[in-house]
């Protein structure tokens, strides 16, 4: 397929937790650190570049503490350069609101804007690496609930149900659960988008899948006008050329709806060896992309973001962990690698 999303599941309660704390102690006091490469410590980026909340305990912040600890220093700067990066916090299942509100409250504590990713949808994945998902329609309303508790008048931008529309269209999902699918999308757009300062990205495949006029009706059912727009290469590793050209035939089909990218891991386009249906997942060779911004230099595209958190497994293919769980290994090679 295009891509499973790496979810995973952490001990939510205690890494918002830290990161609360940690969020205060490693910015300087107007909340605009300034990060120039030097300092050891994981600190905010410089606001003008990206309002986004860089995670101090995130599991790139976490491994370099590790490698510094065991006199590691060259491979800590590798993945540092990943852990000095916003990237979006994907919110669990169990604690929508505690997660959502911590991750928040932190970044309103820096100064910054918080990347949220929404992955609970009933049938998620089509039973791949990350199936699972809400158990019904009224269990992801309450989940979408405590998430828009959560985030309450604070800012945040939401990635909004990773494949969740593709898999309607390219037949992944059954037809049966299209109708309710449909729904849930609109009721959550409509539920953020009630939020003071919350935007909200539709989550609209990749230019890995050609028929842009096979998706946008899809999209449109789904409730994406009511949305600030659509995100386009979540997880995957298309080239920033190829998404913005594939985003902008996108957008001209639904009213010129501006969109994001992920350029997490596209540094070197996508893996083109093996099998085609799993070239998606873990693929060897990758780089990092384009930093997190807002300075995209074109008017549709509102941001470049890291979307997926690289260094975190696609699923249990070529000798990865489980969807989501950190793969050191993986995130030193993405570190390591030189971006086209």
């Amino acid at each position: 397929m295009y891509g499973t999303r790496g979810a995973g599941t952490r001990a939510a309660l205690v890494a918002v937790g830290a990161a609360l704390v940690l969020a205060g102690c490693s910015s300087s006091k107007d909340g605009d650190g300034k990060d120039d490469g030097k300092d050891t410590a994981i600190t905010q980026r410089p606001k003008d570049s990206t309002p986004f909340w860089v995670n101090p305990d995130g599991n790139a912040a976490r491994q370099v503490a590790a490698l510094e600890k065991a006199g590691k220093k060259t491979e800590a700067d590798q993945i540092r350069k990943i852990a000095r990066q916003p990237t979006g916090e994907w919110i669990g299942p169990e604690n929508p609101e505690a997660e959502a509100r911590g991750f928040t409250e932190a970044a309103e504590k820096a100064n910054r804007t918080a990347i949220l990713v929404l992955y609970d949808i009933p049938h998620r994945d089509c039973g791949q690496f990350s199936q699972g998902g809400a158990a019904d329609g009224n269990a992801y309303r309450a989940w979408i609930d405590g998430v828009a508790r959560g985030i309450g008048d604070r800012h945040a931008t939401v990635i909004l149900e990773p494949d969740g529309v593709l898999h309607m269209v390219d037949g992944c999902t059954p037809e049966e659960f299209h109708e309710e699918r449909y729904d849930l999308l609109k009721g959550a757009i409509a539920k953020l988008k009630a939020l003071p300062h919350t935007k909200v990205y539709l989550d609209a495949g990749n230019a890995g899948w050609q028929h842009p006029d096979q998706i946008f009706e899809p999209l449109q059912r789904a409730g994406v006008e009511r949305a600030d727009g659509f995100a386009v290469n979540v997880s995957n590793f298309y080239s920033t050329r190829d998404s913005l050209a594939y985003g902008k035939q996108l957008s001209a089909k639904i009213g010129g709806k501006h969109f994001v990218i992920d350029t997490s891991r596209n540094g070197n386009g996508p893996y083109t060896a093996g099998d085609p249906s799993q070239r998606w997942c873990n693929p060897p060779g990758r780089a990092l992309g384009e930093p997190p911004t807002t300075k995209t230099e074109d008017p549709l595209v509102d941001a470049y973001l890291w979307i997926k958190r690289p260094g975190e497994s696609d699923g249990t293919c070529k000798g990865g962990p489980k969807a989501g769980d950190w793969w050191a290994s993986y995130a030193l090679d993405l570190a390591k690698a030189k971006g086209a």
